[in-house]
């Protein structure tokens, strides 16, 4: 197992060094001079002061120069300052939105894998019947909504018309902190998250586990006497959720893209919202490193999925 974890860290550092190259060679290719976002639109400079800025940022060197030079700054810790904020350090932005946008795609993640799992069980094992089908026909509704249209219907819904929850922000101006005002906030978004999700692991999970209940072992264990709830818990469930642990370690990209689309209509102060205020400024320091920050996350949780694989299936031989 040591070994393994070992290989999967080797190349997810390899993986987020090829993502570090793809994303400032996007950036470079990107029309426009990098060296606008530094400067003030209502003082233009003369060509050689744009030249002697350039040279000052760098950005006069070669392309394989830069992202040396880039790259050797983010190993020792400096991610830059952002341009927007008035050449606030990097690290500081990404330690505050960090936190908010792994509370959001956290809950939502975990009220995914809640009620995918649980409503795939109950749709497998009454396949057919008029349950199975009222909960099928909102799981294909929900892997159909794109995570925009979702998050613009649920708040115009529970926001605007019924007012059952707040409609935007992470907590209500003017009231102190506190858990109770943070949930009323979060609950709507989280949900709003959750859906696609939920319904893709609910149709994933019902039919894995028809496919295990169709097993010779299930068989013989009903044969035996075994009461049917304890075969399905037993002896189904545990092996019809290998694809699932799968599907979700690879949802967790998706997650971020959708979390990105719920913090911008809900502006919660996440990640996401930050991500697209600083592709919106160009500000190049935020984009490169929240891009970073995100892929490593991804990358992490790509290893711990794999890791739970092995975990629940016993089967698994790892080399």
């Amino acid at each position: 197992m040591a070994l393994f974890i070992l290989r999967r860290i080797g190349a997810g550092l390899v993986m987020l060094v090829a993502l570090s190259m793809l994303v400032f060679v996007l950036l470079r290719l990107a029309p426009g001079d990098p060296v606008d976002a530094y400067i003030d639109p209502s003082a233009p400079l003369s060509p050689t002061e744009m030249a002697e800025t350039r040279a000052r940022l760098g950005l006069d060197r070669p392309l394989p120069v830069q992202y040396l030079a880039w790259m050797r700054q983010v190993a020792a810790g400096e991610l830059g300052y952002s341009l927007q904020r008035n050449h606030e350090p990097v690290a500081r932005l990404l330690s505050e939105r960090i936190g908010p946008t792994l509370l959001l795609m956290g809950s939502g993640l975990v009220i995914a894998i809640i009620v995918g799992i649980a409503a795939g069980i109950v749709s497998a094992v009454n396949r057919g019947r008029p349950l199975d089908v009222a909960l099928s026909v909102p799981a294909f509704v929900g892997i159909s909504s794109p995570a925009f249209l979702t998050a613009l219907v649920g708040l115009f819904v529970f926001s605007v018309i019924l007012r059952w929850a707040p409609s935007g922000g992470m907590r209500t101006p003017g009231l102190p902190p506190s858990t109770g005002d943070l949930l009323r906030h979060l609950v709507l978004p989280a949900c709003l998250l959750s859906i696609g999700h939920a319904a893709l692991i609910m149709r994933y999970m019902r039919a894995s586990l028809i496919e295990v209940l169709n097993q010779d072992y299930v068989r013989t264990a009903r044969s035996k006497g075994v009461r049917e709830r304890w075969v399905i818990v037993k002896h189904a469930v545990r092996n019809a959720l290998l694809p699932v642990v799968t599907l979700i370690g690879s949802t967790l990209g998706a997650a971020v893209g959708g979390a990105i689309f719920i913090e911008s209509v809900f502006n919660w102060p996440g990640m996401g919202l930050m991500l697209i205020n600083a592709v919106e400024a160009r500000d190049y320091p935020v984009i490169m490193a929240a891009t970073l920050v995100v892929g490593a996350c991804v990358l992490v949780a790509n290893i711990l999925t794999d890791i739970a694989y092995a975990a629940v299936d016993p089967r698994i031989k790892i080399a």
